[in-house]
């Protein structure tokens, strides 16, 4: 993921703001606010600018993402070339489904808060809705998960845990 943020603070830096450049990576799958923490850290935005970004801009998605993704499936099984992705898409999801087994609403928040690989916004609510949870219970949960995750990645990105230890 360092490597992606490089390139995107690198190639994106050059052309608009840094702002705009932490704000449009925390937009992104895979990367979302830990990508855009990486990359404000680079950089050089203030970490009192990035965190609210950061947030915004992962959090701009999901409802999206809850609200529509099942529908968006069901179209694009319709058609042999994207029926394999979308299926390969769901089974990944849902073997990720396993981590909500402590309760929906605290599975969920622990899965998009705790910065993992395959974890985060666009995975959690993706099974959340393939689960059929409750819109205000999902995006809730996904909400204090994602500022769970800012928090964990602004000590990481910024620093902030070696300051605190030494």
């Amino acid at each position: 993921m360092e490597s992606l943020a490089a390139w995107f603070a690198a190639t994106l830096g050059k052309y608009i703001s840094a702002q705009a450049v932490v704000f449009i990576v925390s937009l992104l799958p895979i990367l979302e606010c830990r990508g855009g923490l990486l990359v404000a850290s680079l950089l050089k935005v203030d970490i009192l600018q990035a965190i609210p970004l950061c947030v915004i801009g992962n959090l701009l998605p999901l409802p999206f993402i809850l609200l529509f993704i099942t529908k968006i499936f069901t179209w694009l099984k319709n058609f042999k070339i994207t029926r394999g992705i979308v299926e390969k898409l769901e089974a990944r999801a849902m073997n990720k489904s396993d981590a909500l087994a402590n309760g929906e609403f605290l599975g969920l928040l622990l899965f998009v808060g705790i910065p993992l690989p395959g974890t985060g916004g666009w995975t959690g609510s993706l099974v959340a809705a393939l689960l059929k949870m409750d819109f205000k219970k999902a995006i809730l949960a996904c909400f204090i998960g994602v500022l769970l995750a800012t928090v964990i990645m602004s000590f990481v990105s910024y620093g902030l845990l070696a300051r605190l230890v030494a």
